[in-house]
């Protein structure tokens, strides 16, 4: 068994990295510059979007670990045919509970249409927001003590990427063919409950600024292309997706709890200094 997998530095894509090599699962992993990886993870370089440039990466590959959004995907997904792949495991989104059509929801969409057209085995994964987006709140945490929140009152299960990572694995072993799972983290916590849980972890005295919407709307279209600001603003103010509620998929699949936030505060909060 080994696996390719696409954004191998990332956030999810190392995860999976990181997974495999606990479990001394051989894989290779995408990346744009040679870089290290986890032991037993080999680097591949090539861009996502010109699938000829990895395309000798898939020779003996039996599953792929597939982010969403690129390019010539149908060119990528023939070449896995032909190499004999028999699994894709897609990091989707949980925007797909709701409107298609939105910016977000879009990319997720055609990706995971392309995948079932392929004739490949899949499991689509849709999570919730990612624990390490708060490394959002980085750079104000340089500048002191108080975070501003986007939607202050709107509790988010927040998964940590570790737990996407085990339940790929599990999926690239042959598990939940044609299944989408849907993940969350154990526990719904507003931003202002995540500020407190960083306060705890980081062992500083933060407090959180509740954000009102309009602020919100500026800060978004401030930062982000128009749809996606659009999007997000509907996920989260308008609640036309939910990442409240709590699954127990994480542990069903893996067999072991959801991380929790004070956990992934514990083992990253070197990255605010």
């Amino acid at each position: 068994m080994t696996i390719l997998i696409t954004g191998a530095t990332g956030n999810a894509g190392g995860a999976v990295a990181r997974s495999l090599a606990a479990q001394g699962i051989p894989g290779r992993g995408l990346v744009r510059t040679t870089t290290q990886l986890p032991p037993g993870i080999e680097p591949v370089t090539g861009d996502l979007n010109r699938p000829e440039s990895f395309a000798g990466a898939l020779a003996g590959a039996t599953g792929i670990f597939l982010l969403s959004g690129y390019e010539r995907l149908a060119e990528l997904l023939a070449n896995a045919v032909r190499a004999g792949v028999r699994k894709v495991v897609v990091l989707s989104s949980s925007s797909l509970d709701g409107e298609l059509t939105n910016a977000v929801a879009a990319y997720h969409h055609a990706t995971e249409e392309a995948v079932r057209a392929s004739g490949l085995a899949w499991t689509f994964l849709r999570p919730n927001s990612f624990m390490s987006n708060t490394l959002r709140w980085r750079d104000q945490l340089r500048a002191g003590d108080e975070i501003r929140v986007q939607f202050p009152g709107v509790p988010v299960s927040t998964i940590h990427p570790l737990d996407i990572g085990d339940v790929a694995v599990r999926a690239l072993h042959g598990a939940h063919d044609s299944e989408v799972l849907r993940l969350t983290g154990p526990v719904a916590l507003t931003p202002v409950e995540q500020v407190a849980v960083l306060a705890e972890g980081l062992g500083r005295p933060l407090t959180a600024y509740p954000m009102s919407r309009a602020e919100t709307h500026a800060e978004l279209r401030a930062t982000m292309p128009g749809p996606y600001a659009a999007a997000i603003e509907s996920f989260f103010g308008d609640g036309t997706i939910d990442e409240t509620s709590v699954t127990t998929t994480v542990a069903d699949v893996t067999g072991h709890p959801g991380r929790t936030l004070q956990e992934w505060v514990r083992e990253n909060g070197r990255l605010f200094g």
